[in-house]
């Protein structure tokens, strides 16, 4: 014994000798994650050339595993050290060995406890490896391991020193933890996000920590184990940490759990069967159309292409099963992972800098799936029982994803396509195997059993002009893709599209979800002509898109551009933009785990200002999200309807630190050109003076001048009240998406309802006229950046109703611009009073042709 003077209290070391001879490893190299990763405890693996296990030192028998396998010896001052003979061990339930003492027993170091066939062993379980852990890691102060070749009851270990007092007061606070029972809020049950942002909250703490409900348990820290367990909607579920941290490990999951780990928490309307057919799951019942020429699926993303047949094969990559060291297949493992992130954070990447987060969003969930320890798990296991890498990690993926394809829960089911999708990404890295780059056609329509994010993300879209699949729905990663790059689709085609030859021509309506076999030559003549003279149409706008937006008879409208970042608004430049309108800044924080510092976006904002110039607005909006729209570091609780709950602004006077951040950067950015910013989601006066006042402290702080600050019209209250918001405000931006939804109550995701959420409805523009009159009273100017501003038929209506900007989607900023050069001031007036009298959305739009269906307006080529 010795004294602690610094401490006062008395500490003790024990010194485990050799059980077995052979040679000591780390136990971070052991291939076994409960040992590697330290979630039994600390200590050190034998490689052992003996095959009897003797005591390490004096103690007492705790337990024997039925198994035979494994010791626990308790030792003085409370510690346990635990004896595990091979991984997976247990399995052999007791063949190969033989016990030599019982639980109870009191031993000396050197005493026999198990005996082994270390043959039988080696040939029937994963590995040999034998582990000796410290279970009770709260009883030491510091644990030391050595390493080299040892002989079995001479050579030292371990050397383990223990503290006294400190030792029992930690032992009260340390130990295992099991938190209440958790009723599951997520309306869909713990998907792919939530699962994502549990186990990202996890890996936070050393403790293992498991997800319970009933007699099953997974991996905390594993998002495929998450939604293996599938965990539904109402279901009751613990936590369970074990380890150092386990207290704090519960007190910081438990309430992301009860508020839904972020997710929406709102059940999707029943859709048809057909549009909810999972990627890899038996298909539901398919509607068969009476047309023998018409094949039936699910309308994934709307468009009309005309073109032939291409059935697209994916080749089978062969491996070989087995390998002789185990070692070097690993290394191959980890390396075609490492590699596998960098090409996914490259594609991620160069899809935000085309301005799409909600497509960069998905390649970042792919690298969360990369990290996955479930998978890793599996693969490396059949890589140490002699398996090959490509082979062991083909088995691990393919076991996964047909468990999900499996699942009843269908945005997990979707989700095994992009297991499938992870996995032949790092097999093909592993193998040598190039990416599948066949030669297609011109006009091709691509015909396919299913596709991939990648397949879409990296796809030829000079040659691609649509396809179909007889896999996958609506739901799925693809068709967000598909929908993002305006690519026609159908997904869950009737399977007789396969038996299709190549080049067989045929007419793709994404929009309707069918593919119509053997058009008719004058069909097919009379669409690709009207699609010949849109293209006529999109040169000659394209011809003068640099020039002014000045209606015949003389009024100048503002055509800027809706971003998500540097890139697009460089091309929006190129196009003839005249400044940004709307910088959509969730670009910046989606798609990583923590939210943005104030000198990244500053530094952004700033790149995105001068490449705009000093005369062109650059106007930001401030962070918008919320329970429809989640970030994984921001959980939100669980909200019956997250629309009418915390969104927008909301949840930046909630959190205002991210606020602050965020409005700072802007104020910096300030410097570098004309910035404008504009608050999401305001209701209320009493919103837009909170969040005024706080940009205005934070101007002060910085000593910068003032810019313009303005709203967004979204909610029907805020245009209701736009004459005391115009007093205030310095500019409005009406949102007309959520301004329709809301007004007209209908969700505009809703399956059902969504076809009658027209932006045209005569209260919508009746609420429009109000913010603009509103405006114009106090001198501000009124922008649109909702969708109906690229709408054709809207903009007559819009210039009527005295709008003074228009805000759009970057390709449509030439076809925009030569509109409104078509149009007179006074005919828009007159047209946009009539349609303040009309009764419907049909009404109105039965007053505006859509020019872009007007032949004759057409130049001809």
């Amino acid at each position: 014994m010795t004294a602690d003077s610094g401490r006062h209290e008395s500490s003790q070391t024990i010194l485990l000798k050799a059980p077995l001879s052979g040679h000591l490893m780390p136990i971070e190299r052991v291939p076994d994650p409960v040992f590697a990763q330290k979630m039994v405890g600390d200590g050190v693996s034998i490689d052992p050339t003996s095959q009897r296990l003797l005591a390490p030192c004096d103690g007492r028998i705790i337990q024997i595993h039925s198994a035979g396998h494994a010791v626990t010896i308790g030792l003085s001052g409370g510690v346990e050290v635990m004896m595990h003979i091979g991984l997976d061990t247990v399995q052999l339930k007791g063949q190969g060995f033989v016990v030599k003492a019982k639980t109870g027993d009191t031993v000396a170091a050197g005493d026999p406890l198990i005996e082994f066939d270390a043959d039988f062993i080696a040939t029937h379980a994963k590995s040999l490896l034998t582990q000796i852990v410290v279970t009770t890691m709260d009883r030491l102060t510091s644990l030391t391991a050595r390493s080299g070749d040892v002989t079995a009851g001479a050579d030292v270990i371990l050397e383990l020193i223990l503290t006294g007092a400190k030792v029992e007061a930690e032992a009260a606070a340390g130990g295992t933890v099991t938190s209440d029972a958790i009723l599951v809020p997520n309306a869909t049950g713990l998907h792919a996000r939530p699962a994502a942002v549990l186990a990202n909250l996890a890996k936070k703490f050393k403790s293992d920590i498991r997800l319970r409900r009933g007699d099953d348990q997974a991996n905390a820290k594993s998002v495929v184990a998450i939604m293996g367990l599938e965990v539904a909607y109402g279901d009751k579920v613990n936590l369970v940490a074990q380890g150092p941290d386990a207290e704090d490990a519960v007190a910081a999951l438990v309430p992301a759990l009860e508020r839904g780990l972020g997710d929406e928490g709102t059940v999707a309307a029943p859709a048809p069967a057909s549009v909810m057919v999972s990627a890899g799951a038996a298909p539901a019942p398919r509607s068969r159309s009476t047309d023998p020429d018409v094949l039936l699926g699910v309308a994934a993303s709307p468009g009309l292409a005309v073109g032939n047949v291409f059935q697209l094969r994916h080749e089978e990559i062969e491996v070989a099963e087995d390998a002789e060291d185990p070692y070097q297949e690993r290394r191959k493992l980890d390396e075609a992972i490492e590699r596998a992130k960098l090409q996914l954070e490259a594609l991620q990447a160069r899809l935000k800098g085309e301005a799409n987060p909600g497509k960069a969003a998905i390649f970042a969930a792919h690298q969360e799936l990369l990290g996955d320890p479930g998978l890793q798990e599996i693969a490396v296991s059949a890589i140490n029982k002699g398996k090959s890498a490509p082979f062991a990690w083909r088995r691990a993926y393919r076991t996964h994803a047909e468990h999900l394809a499996t699942l009843k829960n269908e945005l997990l089911a979707a989700r095994a396509n992009d297991l499938r999708d992870v996995g032949e990404r790092v097999l093909r890295l592993l193998t040598g195997a190039e990416a599948e780059q066949a030669e297609l056609p011109a006009r091709t329509i691509l015909v396919a059993e299913d596709l991939t994010p990648s397949d879409i993300a990296e796809m030829d879209r000079s040659r691609v002009l649509g396809f179909c699949t007889t896999r996958g729905g609506a739901s799925s990663h693809v068709s967000i893709l598909a929908r993002s790059l305006d690519i026609p689709a159908v997904a869950g085609i009737d399977p007789a599209a396969l038996d299709l030859g190549n080049d067989a021509p045929v007419i793709l309506d994404g929009g309707k979800g069918t593919l119509r076999l053997n058009p008719s030559p004058d069909e097919v003549a009379r669409i690709r002509r009207l699609q010949e003279r849109q293209v006529a149409r999109r040169k000659a706008d394209l011809a003068t898109a640099v020039q002014p937006a000045i209606t015949g008879d003389g009024r100048r409208v503002e055509v800027v551009a809706n971003i998500g970042g540097l890139a697009d608004a460089e091309q929006a430049l190129r196009l003839g933009g005249e400044g940004v309108g709307l910088l959509r800044s969730e670009f910046l924080f989606m798609g990583r785990s923590a939210a943005p510092s104030e000198d990244e976006q500053a530094e952004i904002y700033s790149e995105i200002a001068a490449a705009l110039g000093p005369e062109r607005p650059l106007i930001i909006r401030t962070l918008d999200v919320g329970g429809d729209k989640p970030l994984p570091y921001l959980p939100i609780p669980k909200e019956d309807n997250p629309f009418l709950g915390e969104r927008g602004i909301r949840i930046g006077l909630d959190r205002p630190e991210i606020l602050r951040t965020q409005v700072r950067a802007i104020l910096r950015a300030s410097e570098k050109g004309k910035v404008l910013v504009m608050f999401p989601m305001i209701a209320t006066l009493t919103e837009w003076r909170s969040a005024r006042a706080l940009l205005e402290e934070e101007r002060l702080k910085l000593g910068l001048p003032p810019i313009p600050v303005g709203i967004m019209v979204e909610v029907p209250a805020a245009a209701i009240m736009a004459e005391q918001f115009a007093r205030e405000a310095d500019f409005f931006s009406i949102g007309t998406n959520d301004l329709t939804q809301y007004t007209l109550a209908m969700d505009r995701g809703h399956p059902k309802l969504a076809p009658q959420v027209d932006g045209l409805n005569p209260a919508v523009l009746r609420l429009i006229a109000g913010v603009v009159e509103a405006a114009h009273q106090q001198k501000k100017w009124v922008g649109v950046c909702g969708g109906i501003a690229g709408d054709p038929q809207a903009i007559p209506l819009l210039i009527g109703l005295g709008v003074d900007e228009l805000s759009v989607s970057v390709p449509a900023i030439p076809g925009i611009k030569a509109e409104v050069r078509a149009l007179r001031l006074a005919e828009c007036r007159r047209l946009a009073q009539e349609a303040l009298r009309k009764d419907t959305a049909a009404a109105v739009r039965a007053l505006c042709p859509n020019p872009l269906e007007d032949d004759a307006s057409v130049p001809q080529s």
